[in-house]
């Protein structure tokens, strides 16, 4: 699976949560099926995304990478993937 790919049409054809406010309330109400967090994301971003129920998955890439994988002109440290889309995207294990 080439993550890069399959991010960019999870974010085209399905739901996905930018940033860490916006997947900490999916991860908290329970509607977010996977979270990607960039290998630079703050401490207590990564404890809320750990807390929860949902599978959480470390990029093996710093923010600005994560943010240039999801084709964002800015860094991002925390996804929540809430629909897939078209994307084979929740294949991903956790780790």
């Amino acid at each position: 699976m080439d993550l890069n790919k399959s991010l960019r049409l999870a974010i085209d054809t399905g739901k996905v949560s930018v940033g860490a406010n916006e997947s900490t309330k999916a991860i908290t109400s329970g509607s977010a099926k996977l979270v990607i967090l960039s290998s630079n994301c703050p401490d207590e971003t990564v404890a809320k995304a750990k807390d929860g129920e949902t599978p959480v998955y470390s990029f093996n890439g710093n923010n600005s990478v994560l943010g240039a994988a999801c084709g964002k002109p800015f860094p991002v440290s925390i996804i929540a993937i809430l629909d897939g889309g078209k994307s084979d995207i929740l294949n991903l294990k956790a780790n």
